[in-house]
């Protein structure tokens, strides 16, 4: 999951979006629609890494892997004789990465099967948007599949606005059932280092959710938000072909953590308007599990609007996290550890990045001279560990409507 977790982290912070249906101008004889497309997104990144502290060969060894992202979303609405809203969002994902770290699980191949692969996920979300009582309660389910993954996900969420459309509070609860096809480094696959887990075998992983969100407009040029989310995992959260090296010895053992987790990272989000032409965005959260695991996350982007239709953002993130507590490095865990791990994922660090985006919305002439190209956006962003790691990431996200 290493891949994963780094390339969704720069590309939650190079792009956000959250396509929202416009509201339709209504009269007292206004009739039930039809079902219409009232937004296409489209969203590719390409991501790129190195380093030298590789989990699956026990800490040390090449992380160069190389990841290409693409997702397409389709969102549908209609209103209903009520003039109640009713919206449908379809996405579709698809993830092709290579990774030198993985093809060293059976370092005697010239490839193997974890070296390469595609990741597709699809989802689906209604939501159902009563304007007169400002509510909107929505659900989805999603799904994910790679060569030794399987998920299916679900989600619901109710969300109230204030009358004065100036408060807002959402609740949103997420499950996922994870299987893991259990894959161990080619050396343990005879002789696995413990019971629980065996080559071929498929191990079950579920996480649960729940997320609140509570935002205020203090005045027409400061926004803030305040959240915090409580998560739970249990079932195989190791990563069982990720090697570790005892103290005084040279034969590896599978990587072996406890079979639940719990987090809670809480949060502040603060935007200012400062006049017309500058936005100033912030966001600090605080993070802990019983892992011991401390973090915290500090992002600011100021955004300028170069004209009436474009505008320039230069976003930086700063993190920094503590060791867990079943973390060490290569040769310096005990034999009597119960649990133990070499993945610097899960080590004392601290990262930055930083990265620049364009902004182009729609003129009258459309974008490229296209009409339905409703808006464009461009993003880098290089992201350094003081382990070594770092990673380039360039993002283009295209809106249809």
């Amino acid at each position: 999951m290493k891949k994963r977790l780094i390339t969704a982290a720069c590309l939650a912070f190079l792009f956000s979006h959250q396509g929202k249906a416009q509201n339709d101008s209504v009269n007292s004889g206004y009739k039930k629609q039809k079902l219409k497309i009232e937004e296409v997104n489209f969203i590719s990144s390409y991501y790129t890494q190195n380093g030298n502290n590789s989990a699956v060969t026990g800490g040390e060894g090449t992380e160069k892997l190389t990841d290409i992202a693409t997702n397409f979303e389709v969102i549908l609405s209609k209103r209903d004789l009520r003039n109640n809203l009713h919206s449908l969002d379809f996405n579709l994902g698809i993830d092709s990465y290579t990774s030198a770290s993985s093809d060293k699980i059976d370092p005697n191949t010239v490839t193997s099967a974890s070296y390469q692969d595609i990741r597709i996920y699809p989802s689906a979300n209604y939501s159902y948007t009563n304007e007169e009582t400002k509510t909107v309660l929505n659900g989805g389910l999603s799904f994910s599949a790679e060569y030794d993954y399987f998920s299916i996900g679900a989600n619901v969420g109710y969300t109230k606005t204030s009358k004065d459309n100036n408060r807002e509070f959402s609740v949103k609860g997420m499950v996922f059932f994870d299987t893991w096809k259990v894959i161990l480094p080619i050396e343990l696959r005879d002789n696995p280092s413990d019971n629980d887990a065996k080559h071929n075998d498929s191990k079950p992983r579920n996480s649960y959710n729940l997320g609140l969100t509570f935002s205020q407009v203090v005045n027409k040029n400061f926004q803030v938000a305040f959240l915090a989310d409580i998560g739970y995992q249990e079932g195989l959260l190791a990563t069982k072909f990720n090697r570790v090296y005892f103290l005084g010895s040279s034969n590896a053992v599978s990587e072996k953590l406890p079979n639940t987790r719990f987090k809670i990272p809480v949060g502040v989000r603060a935007n200012y308007f400062l006049g017309d032409k500058i936005v100033l965005r912030s966001f600090y959260r605080y993070y802990f599990d019983n892992w011991g695991i401390n973090s915290h996350t500090v992002s600011f982007e100021p955004t300028y609007k170069l004209t009436a239709f474009s505008a320039l953002s230069l976003p930086y993130r700063f993190y920094q996290q503590s060791e867990a507590k079943y973390f060490k490095a290569i040769n310096q865990h005990l034999i009597g550890d119960e649990y133990y791990t070499s993945d610097y994922d899960l080590s004392k660090f601290t990262s930055h990045m930083i990265g620049l985006g364009y902004h182009l919305t729609d003129s009258d002439k459309g974008i490229f001279h296209i009409k339905r190209i409703h808006s464009l956006d461009l993003r880098y962003g290089y992201y350094t560990r003081n382990n070594g790691l770092n990673s380039h990431i360039i993002t283009l996200a295209l809106q249809f409507k």
